[in-house]
């Protein structure tokens, strides 16, 4: 929500520039790669533990844990493979930005399969640099419309 919010501020006050805006203390940044590599030497490592190595917070870790699809069982991280009930759930979490890029992006994911996590994390970033900046904007501008779409629906589910 708070993505949202900010989109609507932005847009409200006629600012449509996609440029970040300088921020101070801008949180240290990871790469999944760095997290991965830790949980392969030790899955059974802490929020806290991982935070410390990588010297972000513990709330950073576990956000990109759930984003990695894995969970704690037992004291180990490992991965979570979702029902197709949780997926129609976690839809409703996507910020409005993403759904201009996932639903082109479903076209070309239609009946592909991938073996490993390496092979789907290469497609996608080839689908991506395959895409234009025209894309990404066309995406942002249709925002204000898309919102207003949703303040005129009053937060009811549409399609």
């Amino acid at each position: 929500m708070v993505t949202c919010r900010d989109w609507f501020r932005r847009f409200k006050n006629t600012d449509f520039e996609l440029e970040d805006k300088e921020r101070s203390g801008a949180p240290k940044k990871f790469q999944d790669k760095e997290l991965e590599q830790l949980l392969d030497e030790d899955p059974s490592q802490t929020l806290s533990e991982l935070g410390k190595i990588l010297q972000v917070d513990e709330s950073s870790v576990s956000k990109r844990l759930k984003g990695l699809g894995m969970i704690q069982k037992q004291g180990h991280w490992v991965p979570y493979e979702l029902k197709p009930r949780d997926v129609e759930r976690l839809k409703t979490y996507i910020a409005p930005s993403d759904f201009h890029l996932f639903r082109s992006m479903a076209h070309g994911l239609a009946d592909r399969r991938f073996h490993s996590y390496e092979e789907a994390q290469k497609w996608i970033d080839s689908w991506i640099a395959s895409k234009d900046m025209s894309f990404f904007r066309r995406g942002i501008h249709v925002l204000p419309e898309k919102w207003e779409k949703v303040v005129s629906s009053d937060g009811q589910y549409f399609k």
